[in-house]
């Protein structure tokens, strides 16, 4: 059977398959003051109005099933004879009973179906973007028809690194094995032997190994096959290769559940938008500014084994939480559980997490979980933890004052920061501990132009450089920086005209009467510092563009733009914005769409071939980070350095492997190398000459950190002509070279 696909035949027959509703803030508790005695409450998802329990929507609540008693004597005439006739008593009851009853059914039945309809758009939602993002990957790869080994290979980097924990749990005799082989790890950083679930954020494979153990042994339990492979035919004089689709097939089965997790991530925020405005309009246009910026939202479709893949999804849960109990005037304990358990899913796939949030108790279980991970423990999140607690114990006492003046938020402020910084650097000097040290000097770097080796390491890639300026330019064409400020003008200007009034003499009683819309400042306050995060990392726009495009729901919030509806109809509006969004947003989808390509990468492939032919099982490797991910997955050889650059002793391992890229003499770095235990050197040519931009190719990043030898020629190039008498060249093709250190 031939399938042509781009240069790919696959061909030859399969081979064997191995509620409670509750009243919005915005609407008081409490009558009087000039408001009307019918508040028609705000909306809640679904379209629904909240109200108070018991209540009978349109029809207004009711504490009494009983209707009003008319006065009168025809009032009198009806209860004497209800009297005299105890069985037309019971009709007249049962009838009265049975029209309450069917009022209130026919709420209900109302209500939910409007709820069910919001589901049932989230799940459209998020299925649309599950086909989305996997279309996009098999057109860039071509996944499906690629062999074991260059699907392994397509997982550069720290991707690669990630997934090799999956494969060894998987190929291990049983699951616990596996978790056993990865807590003793002796490849990762030879000849030491760490527990990787502690240095790592390793969860997610581990879960998605158990997975994929129960899916295989049901599968093959039941005798239904799960895997069907292919011989394909590459052309150019390549050797045909074998290609499993299916989700039997390991690396299959990992992408499809991170695309299908990040589906689920646009159902929450299509209903994080809906709850948030109030309307499920605001769940559309959440969702449409979301695709049509989706370049800027997320790069899942490009690198699903990245800790984000994992992490996000729950990150915007926890927002949405967060929000609802905000909302609600008094805080349950299942909510703040919710949250917590939010935060720890958010936290443990991703070491950058603690950047991101504020104040949870989650911290002190994912420090547990990680078996005393030393970076969280003297993070800059548990400083600010800690110093947060101690403004709130003191400030009441220290600062008195009856009300809430500026000066005294001010003065907290300034505690908060300098206190984090100050407690932060205590810490981490006490425990001798320096593995996030490089992310003050990355912010140094920011501000004072501070460098050295791994500052310069980092802000080399484009990834870490500010925030490129055709990014606000992107977002300005699908017009979602214009509405998304619209809205944070008109929010701030509520909260200002708010805090006016709140620093005169009224009472705590009347400003919560008068402002009850937490929840929209902290959305704005939170766009703020997503905004400042951006700019200095460009990576992290990827927090700061899906909050823009939450932000965007509000326009459709009645709490905000109330007058404007009184004007023109909501749906009116809003389908308008959305057209001329998707003027420009409809070429960046046509874009990605257009994107096709097929991964290959043969010299890798011929290199990774030469280390299982012709090196020992125990040879030990050293080499540039991504390629080191490669080795160790592909060919399971002990390797000495790796991508997973939070950790202060493998960034000086790393320094002394890239020496070699340095102007240092040969004999010094072969010294070095052989205190690894290294026994075989891959040298790539490109990092050598390569230069992203001024100062950042790796001869000139040493030449900050090494300016004695500035002017001697780079040990890279010389070894590249001629690697005698220190090393022998025993592999060479058009990107590698593997040179082997002799012992002395």
């Amino acid at each position: 059977m031939a399938v042509p696909s781009r240069g790919r035949n696959k061909e030859s027959p399969p081979l064997k398959p191995g509620h409670q509703q509750r009243q919005s803030p915005g609407a008081s508790p409490r009558r009087g003051r000039g408001r009307p005695p019918h508040s028609p409450g705000r909306q809640v998802p679904g379209g629904a109005r909240a109200m108070r329990k018991g209540g009978g929507g349109r029809r207004g609540a009711r504490s009494d099933p009983q209707r009003p008693c008319r006065e009168g004597p025809a009032a009198e005439g009806e209860r004497d004879v209800l009297g005299r006739d105890p069985l037309r008593l019971l009709r007249v009851c049962g009838d009265r009973l049975r029209v309450f009853v069917d009022d209130r059914k026919a709420f209900v039945v109302k209500a939910d179906s409007k709820i069910w309809l919001t589901f049932l758009l989230a799940a459209i939602a998020g299925v649309l973007h599950w086909c989305h993002i996997t279309t996009l990957f098999e057109n860039d790869r071509h996944f499906s028809h690629l062999s074991t080994l260059e699907r392994e290979m397509a997982f550069r980097t720290e991707m690669g690194l990630y997934y090799s924990y999956f494969k060894i749990i998987i190929e291990a005799p049983s699951f616990w094995n596996g978790v056993w082989a990865i807590m003793n790890d002796r490849l990762t950083e030879y000849p030491l032997v760490i527990n990787t679930l502690q240095r790592f954020n390793l969860y997610p494979e581990v879960v998605l190994a158990s997975w994929y153990r129960i899916y295989t042994a049901i599968m093959d339990f039941l005798g239904v096959p799960t895997k069907t492979c292919w011989t394909v035919n590459r052309g150019e004089g390549l050797s045909p290769v074998e290609s499993c689709e299916g989700l039997g097939d390991p690396a299959s089965f990992y992408v499809a559940v991170i695309f299908l997790l990040n589906g689920l991530m646009m159902s929450l925020f299509f209903i994080y938008g809906t709850y948030l405005s109030g309307s499920r309009l605001g769940g559309l246009v959440t969702v449409a500014c979301f695709f049509f910026n989706h370049g800027e939202c997320t790069r899942v479709m490009w690198t699903p084994p990245l800790r984000e893949s994992f992490s996000y999804p729950f990150l915007v849960l926890q927002m949405l939480l967060l929000t609802y109990i905000l909302r609600i005037p008094n805080i349950n304990t299942g909510s703040l559980i919710a949250l917590c358990v939010s935060n720890i899913f958010f936290m443990l796939p991703w070491q950058f997490a603690q950047f991101v949030l504020l104040t949870q108790v989650s911290l002190v279980v994912c420090f547990i979980l990680m078996f005393g991970n030393s970076m969280l423990l003297t993070s800059y999140y548990a400083a600010s933890l800690l110093v947060i607690w101690g403004i709130l114990e003191l400030s009441p006492k220290v600062l008195k004052s009856s009300r809430r003046e500026v000066y005294i938020w001010v003065i907290e402020g300034c505690a908060w920061l300098f206190g984090t910084v100050t407690l932060k650097y205590l810490t981490s000097l006490a425990f001798g501990i320096a593995d996030d040290a490089h992310i003050g000097n990355i912010l140094k770097s920011k501000f004072i132009g501070y460098k050295d080796f791994d500052t310069l390491m980092y802000t080399c890639a484009a990834e870490f450089d500010f925030m490129e300026k055709e990014t606000p330019v992107r977002y300005t064409k699908t017009l979602l920086l214009p509405v998304v400020l619209v809205v944070f003008g008109v929010i701030i200007k509520r909260a200002v005209k708010y805090l006016t009034w709140a620093l005169s003499q009224a009472g705590q009683y009347e400003r919560e009467e008068r402002f009850n819309h937490g929840e929209l400042v902290y959305h704005a306050l939170q766009l703020l510092a997503y905004s400042v995060l951006a700019i200095l990392i460009m990576r992290l726009k990827l927090f700061l563009t899906p909050h823009l495009c939450v932000m965007a729901s509000l326009v459709c919030s009645k709490q905000l733009f109330g007058w404007l509806f009184c004007k023109i109809q909501p749906k009116t509006l809003v389908f308008a914005i959305l057209a001329l969004m998707a003027i420009e947003g409809s070429a960046n989808l046509q874009t990605q769409w257009n994107i096709m390509g097929e991964f290959s990468n043969l010299p890798q492939e011929e290199l990774l071939e030469w280390i299982k032919v012709n090196t020992r099982q125990d040879a030990v490797f050293a080499g540039a980070m991504p390629t080191m991910a490669s080795v160790k997955l592909s060919t399971l050889r002990p390797i000495v350095n790796h991508p997973h650059y939070e950790d202060a002793g493998l960034r000086a391992r790393t320094k002394v492997v890239y020496s070699m890229y340095s102007r240092k003499p040969a004999k010094d770095v072969k010294r070095e190398l052989i205190k690894l235990g290294v026994n075989y050197y891959i040298l790539e040519e490109s990092l050598c000459v390569s230069r992203k931009k001024p100062g950042c190719s790796m001869p000139e990043i040493w030449d900050v950190e090494d300016p004695a030898n500035s002017c001697k020629i780079p040990l890279c190039t010389l070894m590249s002509k001629d690697s005698r008498p220190y090393f022998i060249t025993v592999f060479e093709n058009s990107n590698y070279r593997v040179l082997k250190i002799p012992k002395e």
